[in-house]
């Protein structure tokens, strides 16, 4: 009789843990969702060129946009103050202001409502005991890399003001705010992914190992998207670049290393490069996983990924020859998320890690 309540038991906490996962789990792609739609955002306030508009950072007041002309006759007078509007945006009128003033308060807008949505859930979950003890640190981990990437992304608006000599902010801060989000995508997403129950078994580790750094390669690739962006210097041809397939000028500034950062040519160069690579890694790996675990779901994602990347490139491609208009810069910054984001989820599932946990009576 003992044994028979202890299974019942047994069935009865596997069940509540199976539905607590999958509202845990609807939560977080609910989350991963806005992560996604804050990040298009921010391309486009920086395609858009509105990222210094709003030349304060008020975490609480600043939810509130200007209410009446007065309010925003001085929101266009503290930005009238900066860089950008006095070398680049001189004679801008109050209406072309609003244009871009919209599109980074949108932005931040986006960030504060991602972390009501990430705080105010976690709170409830962790209340009512829907959380397993792994899951919620890694939940206070995401939250902790939310708060720190609100203060790089303050960090990197700031770059442009004040006594800055820029007409944006910097591509160094661009690009570790971008990489940041899409660290936290990744984390949200593969936690996601972990409380999924795979019924087919985990690939080999060497396959597992190989998938985790394509995920790497892919946020790299990122990065370096984020430095050609920052640069704004853009070499409208293809696959050749300035003339030739290996331009000169890659290395002229001194030291050598500043012409990976500073120099538009070399960044954009390395970028191109880097994509080939990330094909290249990717056929491999589709080769091998198809050679050692055909017509598995393992096999089929590498296909799929294999796709994604090749579409990825050539809307890059295209992006590059149309020279760069917001609805293609747009796409092809989306497309990467989807390419990361799916490079997530082939990495995760080749570990099919959390399907054996089952709930204890001890």
């Amino acid at each position: 009789m003992s044994t028979r309540f202890a299974n019942e038991s047994i069935e009865e906490l596997t069940m509540k843990q199976t539905a607590n996962r999958r509202f845990v789990r609807n939560w977080l792609y609910i989350i991963f969702l806005l992560l996604v739609a804050i990040v298009l955002v921010g391309g486009a306030t920086r395609i858009t060129g509105s990222g210094l508009s709003i030349t304060e950072w008020k975490p609480v007041y600043g939810i509130l946009p200007p209410i009446g002309e007065v309010q925003w006759q001085r929101e266009f007078e503290k930005y009238q103050q900066i860089t950008q509007y006095q070398r680049t945006n001189h004679g801008m009128t109050l209406i072309q202001f609003k244009h871009i003033f919209w599109w980074e308060w949108a932005h931040r807008l986006l960030a504060r409502t991602v972390g009501f949505a990430v705080f105010l859930p976690l709170i409830f979950f962790w209340a009512t005991d829907r959380l397993e003890s792994y899951i919620k640190w890694r939940l206070l981990g995401i939250l902790a890399l939310g708060v720190a990437e609100g203060i790089v992304g303050w960090w990197m608006v700031a770059s442009g003001l004040g006594d800055s000599q820029l007409t944006n902010v910097s591509q160094y801060r661009l690009a570790v705010h971008l990489v940041m989000a899409c660290v936290i995508i990744i984390a949200v997403l593969a936690l996601a992914r972990r409380l999924v129950e795979y019924t087919e078994k985990p690939a080999q580790r060497s396959v597992q190992r190989f998938a985790g750094w394509l995920v790497v390669l892919v946020l790299i690739q990122i990065y370096l998207g984020a430095l050609v962006a920052g640069l704004h210097t853009v070499y409208n041809i293809w696959p050749l670049m300035d003339g030739p397939l290996i331009p000169d000028g890659l290395l002229y500034m001194q030291p050598a290393w500043v012409n990976f950062f500073e120099n538009a040519m070399t960044v954009q160069f390395v970028h191109r490069f880097f994509a080939y690579v990330l094909l290249a890694a990717t056929i491999f790996h589709t080769l091998n996983v198809r050679k050692i675990m055909s017509k598995t779901a393992h096999s089929r994602r590498t296909i799929l990924l294999f796709f994604l990347i090749l579409i990825q490139a050539i809307i890059g491609i295209i992006t590059l020859l149309m020279k760069t208009p917001i609805i293609c810069g747009l796409i092809h910054q989306g497309f990467a998320l989807m390419v990361l984001s799916f490079a997530v989820i082939h990495w995760v599932g080749t570990k099919g890690v959390v399907s054996d946990r089952r709930p204890s009576l001890c």
